[in-house]
């Protein structure tokens, strides 16, 4: 089996319709008003083209993206951006950082290392079942976990409740 390091970028998004995800792959993406943005905000305090984002690569393989205040021709925004509290043209994103884009409009982004694991496919007929009685009590000792007694190799089971009997005494 081979593993090979690979990323995930996801930003979320928080504005006037709420929150939502949005997995970044691709090397550019436009962050505005308009419609025909990349990643549309619904606010009337961001600009038609806000933002742009731009997939960077780093030297071992892997890469990151840029934030640049307004679009790529150098048009910047009417409010411009914040990142992690600073007022900022352009930022290498990294993970956790806060874009605040306006009031009540603001973008996290995630930064996810994983590692690929090349798996065999499972057997269709493979089939694993488990009952309650299978399950650890992770306070019990190793011994009553196997329900095994210090004794004996034979599985211990719990005696019969006991009655008491009560004697009347007659006078």
């Amino acid at each position: 089996m081979s593993s090979e390091p690979h990323q995930s970028h996801l930003l979320i998004v928080e504005d006037d319709n709420g929150r939502r995800g949005v997995v970044l792959d691709g090397s550019e993406y436009s962050i505005g008003r308009d419609p025909s943005c990349d990643i549309c905000l619904e606010s009337l305090f961001v600009s038609r083209r806000h933002a742009t984002l731009l997939r960077l690569p780093n030297g071992d393989g892997t890469f990151c993206y840029r934030i640049v205040d307004g679009d790529l021709e150098g048009r910047r925004s009417s409010n411009g951006f914040l990142v992690n509290g600073y007022r900022l043209r352009t930022h290498n994103l990294q993970n956790e950082d806060e874009i605040v884009f306006g009031p009540q409009v603001r973008a996290i982004y995630y930064l996810c290392h994983r590692d690929a694991v090349v798996t065999v496919p499972s057997d269709e007929f493979d089939i694993t079942l488990i009952s309650p009685g299978m399950m650890l009590d992770a306070d019990a000792s190793p011994r009553q976990r196997h329900g095994f007694s210090p004794d004996s190799s034979i599985p211990k089971q719990s005696p019969p409740p006991r009655r008491l009997k009560l004697r009347r005494k007659r006078f």
